[in-house]
């Protein structure tokens, strides 16, 4: 009976190691370092391949013959690029304080950030230089730019630290995605963070991409999007750009998917150019990256994304050596403390916690290898949030100890939160008072900027629509001697112009565009002279001309 017992025991003792093993996989530290290097290299060839064509062709596929070619020495050309040093910034946060670090400790780092930037991260890190904490940053109440594609570019890192392991993605991207996303902003970082935690395991780009999915709320507007380009390149899997132009007609024609939207930086319509390479590249790095920049929009973003994911699952020591021959591994990126091998350390030393984090271990393998042992884990998605329909603010600020860690903080003139009149008022009001202000729209987050094409303290307005300018207007004395006259600077966007009109009392005195082939700060004068020894109301008008980029930027007004 004992002996029966035994045996049984045995039995069971065994099962129990067979299902201890399915539930865990291994990889060798040498493999892991192999793979993550393969996917920042992808990530560097891509944002540089396609940095010529970023944003050269919207809502159009550039031409096969438009597309640059690849040289060798054009991957370090990487160490300036915004798509690889800010993602570095949560790397260095991570490795200063830890995994447990807090969301407020995160969105003190990145306030501290001293690197330009634009759409949702300037709106994010502006909201928590005013102390709007985390995650109110990213608050639609507070952020113009939830849906933009900023974490999207910067989650690479999620995935790469956590090798097989995507509820440490999820979880990065509730606490750096949230600096300045939401919703699909932060969903769609996730979602790639999942792609590149998975191509350690898995080499099938099909289900990289499913394993990515299953990291973001499948209710979301971007999951659908994901399921709707799998589903069409499965229907027509040779002709990419018959899927970018069923992308185009529902992502970016169909106003229920441009809710929140900020036009080509939507997040959904870049994250499809990302897929459209991945999938119809078919393994082929070369293709993969051209069919992601030839899309158009943020292409060298996408590239970088699409190509990042695949040489991870294919590894560094496979790359072509035409991506990899030329590298330099002595120069830091730029704003960070890393060269190429220090951020493979990094990586690989945050990797190590991650896995014990998440309930693994490091062990010595029978070859005398190191390995991860990692625990397989079904992937448990954020909660859905949508960036038109808002959940409550947190009513989250930062404490005065928290804000004196804070080294930018608002110029007096960066005031009035999100509401875009109140801060071109607000940036009026110091700058040029007297002026008053028109509504604004929230194109282009209007208000103040510290600096513009060299001039210092500038106020940007936007027109409200596409037939309503933005009105500056005043009470002026005019000066009975001389011949009085109103000199007004002023310049344009580089991919836009507008129509400069000045009126006193009501008499249109000047009409002329402002804009040209590139942006330049001009002096417009405009003549008082039948209005010397009176007071007049002067009117500037910013009018929309094709509703492109009709940002007027202010830089003076001054009587002479």
């Amino acid at each position: 009976m004992k002996s029966v017992e035994l045996r049984i025991a045995f039995v069971l003792a065994g099962m129990a190691g067979l299902v201890l093993a399915q539930s865990e996989r291994r990889l060798s530290v040498e493999t892991y370092r192999d793979k993550m290097k393969g996917g920042w290299v992808g990530q560097i060839a891509g944002v540089c391949w396609g940095a010529p064509t970023e944003f050269k062709w919207r809502d159009t596929i550039m031409p096969a013959a438009e597309a640059p070619q690849w040289k060798p020495e054009m991957i370090n050309e990487a160490f300036g690029q915004d798509d690889l040093y800010v993602e570095m910034t949560f790397l260095r946060s991570l490795e200063e304080y830890g995994l447990e670090m807090s969301i407020r400790q995160a969105g003190i780092d990145f306030a501290n950030s001293e690197y330009q930037l634009w759409c949702a991260n300037d709106a994010g890190r502006s909201n928590l230089r005013r102390g709007i904490a985390p995650p109110d940053s990213s608050h639609p109440a507070f952020n113009k730019c939830p849906n933009d594609i900023d974490y999207q570019i910067e989650s690479d890192y999620a995935g790469l630290i956590s090798p097989g392991m995507p509820n440490s993605v999820v979880g990065l991207g509730e606490k750096f995605g949230r600096l300045m996303n939401y919703g699909d902003g932060v969903y769609g970082g996730q979602f790639m963070g999942g792609m590149y935690a998975a191509a350690f395991f898995e080499s099938d780009i099909g289900k990289v991409v499913e394993a990515g999915l299953a990291c973001i709320p499948a209710e979301s507007q971007y999951a659908e999007m994901v399921r709707d380009v799998v589903l069409w390149h499965k229907e027509n899997p040779n002709d990419w750009e018959a899927a970018w132009r069923r992308c185009q007609k529902k992502y970016r024609e169909t106003p229920e998917y441009q809710k929140a939207s900020n036009g080509g930086i939507d997040v959904k319509i870049n994250g499809a150019y990302v897929l459209l390479g991945m999938l119809y590249g078919n393994g082929d790095i070369d293709k993969t990256i051209t069919i992601s920049f030839r899309s158009g929009q943020d292409s060298d973003c996408n590239p970088a994304s699409s190509a990042g994911v695949l040489c991870a699952t294919l590894g560094f020591s496979k790359l072509p050596p035409r991506f990899t021959e030329k590298l330099d591994l002595k120069t830091k990126f730029s704003y960070t403390a890393y060269t190429v091998p220090g951020l493979l350390d990094v990586c690989e030393k945050l990797a190590r916690q991650v896995v014990v984090r998440q309930g693994g271990r490091m062990e010595k393998g029978a070859d005398g290898l190191e390995y991860f042992v990692i625990p397989l884990k079904t992937p448990t998605p954020s909660k859905l949030e949508l960036s038109w329909a808002p959940g409550p603010i947190a009513n989250s600020r930062f404490t005065p100890e928290e804000y004196a860690k804070i080294r930018f903080k608002p110029h007096p003139a960066d005031v009035g939160g999100a509401d875009p009149t109140k801060r071109v008022q607000g940036a009026v009001d110091v700058l040029f008072p007297g002026w008053t202000t028109s509504v604004n729209g929230k194109d282009m987050e209007p208000g103040y900027r510290a600096e513009y094409l060299g001039r210092k303290n500038v106020v940007m307005t936007h027109p409200l629509d596409r037939e309503t300018g933005v009105t500056l207007s005043k009470k002026i004395d005019v000066p009975k001697e001389g011949t009085p006259k109103l000199e007004v600077t002023v310049a344009n966007h580089d991919k836009g112009d507008f129509v400069f009109i000045a009126r006193a009392d009501g008499k249109e005195l000047l009409k002329q565009k402002v804009g040209g082939e590139k942006a330049a700060w001009q002096t417009l004068s405009v003549d008082l002279a039948p209005y010397a020894g009176k007071t007049v109301t002067v009117e500037l008008v910013n009018q929309p001309d094709g509703w492109s980029w009709e940002a007027a930027y202010w830089g003076g007004m001054d009587v002479k």
